[in-house]
């Protein structure tokens, strides 16, 4: 196996131990919360807490990844995310548990959007040549995805533990919890395996991870990232954490059929990466991320009015079928429009508004579920998200990547 392959696998795998977890956490973080007793409330702070400590994360990391080294960077981060682990196996009250959900990056999206996520965004392009570019992401996208879905069946062990032999509900979440502490320290031990060829700074080459950022580069990124923010503010309101919760307390649905349902999801998810590849190259990378999240977005705010549990899974899983689809295209976009140097730095930016956003919103969507309407995070995140797609296809419809052209 040749070394850009080599290291392509050991990210993906990295990355799949890391989204496990991730998928994990989507689906049993707010009803596990709920049943210790904490309100809608607490429940969004914790949320925007974990997301707020990623947006941090991401900001240092930017900062410091391509000269502390890439590979050193994603192991810290490895280690840091099994901080966040600690309260939750040893029922900690909210004053412990909302510090540590920051430090730990404890992450309710069931999507990941981490530190890591960014700095591998920034790293796998360097990997593959440009016509390659976006199926490798969509590939990347993929095994996020599958191992989310696989995270997602595994928040039903508890329940069917309890059913099948007996054991005490609240121990086997904090087994669970133990258990996604420990997927993050192995994914650590893969990222230390990873070659020099993830680094900036590379033998014989004179380029250097501090390369100073174009004006052109700078607006650009500081463009998307304004729009990113709108996409990710609606985001903020649906976290798969407040999801799941909203699916039930509005219609009673149990964790273990919440497991299968989001499982499913994270299928969908995983299905339309590689349809999101196709269909740019076919139409492009701009328009293939406005004309399949778009209809998405209006899946989503129908769900919010849905008079039972089937209708609303149905709008749910036709939102999922679509809304990743412009993941790989956008991560493929942004790393088109700037030069390689400059791609830890875009990386960096994007994600990070994008987790200051989330986190944002994650800290009033409680509120709002609690004092205005419990369905009001699905009806304002759906909107906001049609907003964002106007303006990105008004904005960059006419800005192709290099293969485009």
């Amino acid at each position: 196996m040749n070394l850009p392959s080599r290291n392509l696998g050991l990210i993906y795998i990295a990355a799949s131990l890391r989204a496990f977890g991730i998928g994990l956490l989507g689906v049993v973080l707010g009803v596990f919360l709920y049943r210790e007793g904490f309100s809608s409330t607490v429940i969004g702070l914790v949320i925007a807490a974990g997301l707020a400590g990623s947006a941090a994360a991401t900001v240092v990391t930017t900062l410091i990844a391509d000269r502390l080294g890439r590979r050193k960077t994603l192991f810290v981060l490895s280690l840091l995310t099994v901080l966040g682990a600690v309260p939750l196996i040893f029922n900690m009250g909210a004053t412990a548990l909302i510090p540590l959900a920051f430090i730990g990056m404890v992450n309710g999206m069931g999507t990941d959007r981490s530190a890591s996520f960014a700095l591998e965004q920034a790293a796998i392009p360097g990997l593959v040549p440009d016509q390659r570019r976006t199926w490798t992401l969509a590939w990347y996208s993929v095994v996020l995805d599958s191992s989310g879905a696989l995270g997602a069946l595994a928040a039903a062990l508890p329940v069917l533990e309890q059913r099948i032999w007996g054991i005490d509900l609240a121990a086997s979440y904090r087994m669970l919890f133990a258990g996604y502490a420990a997927l993050n320290v192995l994914s650590g031990i893969f990222y230390l395996l990873l070659s020099s060829d993830v680094e900036m700074v590379r033998s014989g080459s004179l380029e250097m991870a501090a390369t100073s950022i174009s004006p052109q580069t700078k607006s650009t990124v500081m463009k998307l990232s304004s729009l990113f923010a709108i996409d990710s503010f609606g985001g903020g309101f649906l976290t798969d954490a407040l999801v799941s919760y909203w699916f039930f307390r509005r219609f009673g649905i149990a964790e273990n059929k919440l497991a299968v349902l989001f499982a499913l999801v994270h299928v969908l998810n995983a299905l339309s990466h590689l349809g999101a590849a196709a269909l740019a190259r076919r139409i492009g990378l701009v328009n293939t991320m406005v004309f399949t999240h778009l209809p998405s977005s209006i899946f989503l705010v129908a769900a919010a009015f849905a008079p039972s549990a089937r209708w609303a899974v149905v709008l749910f899983l036709l939102r999922e079928s679509l809304v990743e689809m412009d993941v790989p295209t956008r991560q493929s976009y942004v790393a088109a429009v700037v030069r390689p140097s400059e791609r830890t730095f875009a990386s960096g930016v994007t994600n990070l508004t994008r987790n200051l956003s989330w986190a944002a919103a994650s800290s009033v969507a409680g509120v709002f579920m609690q004092k205005v309407a419990f369905s009001a995070p699905l009806l304002l995140g759906g909107s906001l998200k049609i907003l964002y797609d106007l303006l990105l296809y008004k904005s960059f419809r006419h800005v192709a990547p290099p293969e485009e052209k």
